[in-house]
């Protein structure tokens, strides 16, 4: 049985993925609000990534870190402030969490890290500006740790296009806007929480030992094919 920290495991995809993981491993969540199920694996702190002290665990397999941002306006409705924000919660938040935990995971016979960037680090996208440019820093942050420390954990990143999320929520508001999301991916769909979950799980677990300071599409298509 193994030990995972998850940032951001009561909702969405970190909540899926922490379904995922309770039956077999020990799972620690971090989050602002506690997850809604409760089960002898989980640990909950509640905590602020940014603002809050975050607890000391001794030691642990893998961490995932799950908070992000959905910002989407023209560049000239984007403050400062925006981009500032965006960069704090998918970036500094990510960083923070590393840096704290990364003596704990050491422990670890096979330490791994997953963060999340987003297709639209790749794919120009209008008004996505503020939430590329912060996911964009969390991609070169996968690709130098994971150089830096090659010899002691792997960290991999996933870029998901949209997922059905509460964060995803005013994307996917009414039947014209899910029809709209749908066509415009080749796969003709968009992606629910599990399957974000199982790609991460897979991740952080033995049969990905290989693989480290890599970024995976979960796109539908959308990057990956013109039809």
């Amino acid at each position: 049985m193994k030990t995972y920290i998850i940032i951001g495991g009561s909702k969405g995809i970190g909540n899926a993925l922490t379904n995922n993981l309770l039956q077999n491993h020990k799972v620690i969540n971090l989050s602002r609000t506690a997850p809604e199920q409760s089960h002898q694996n989980l640990t909950h702190y509640t905590c602020d990534i940014l603002t809050d002290e975050l607890p000391e665990i001794k030691s642990a397999d893998g961490l995932v870190y799950c908070p992000g941002s959905i910002n989407l306006k023209p560049i000239g409705r984007l403050s400062l402030e925006d981009f500032r924000d965006d960069y704090e919660i998918n970036v500094i938040g990510a960083v923070k969490a590393i840096q704290h935990y990364l003596s704990c995971l050491k422990h670890s016979e096979s330490p791994s890290i997953v963060l999340f960037s987003t297709v639209a680090a790749k794919l120009g996208m209008p008004y996505h500006a503020s939430i590329a440019a912060a996911k964009s820093g969390v991609e070169g942050l996968v690709k130098s740790l994971g150089a830096e420390l090659a010899t002691t954990l792997r960290i991999n990143a996933i870029a998901p296009t949209v997922t059905n999320t509460e964060l995803a929520s005013k994307l996917l508001r009414n039947d014209k806007m899910i029809e709209n999301i749908t066509e415009r991916h080749p796969m003709k769909k968009f992606l629910q929480p599990k399957d974000v979950a199982e790609m991460a799980e897979f991740l952080l677990s033995e049969k990905s030992s290989s693989i480290s300071g890599q970024v995976f599409e979960m796109d539908c298509g959308i990057v990956s094919f013109k039809l």
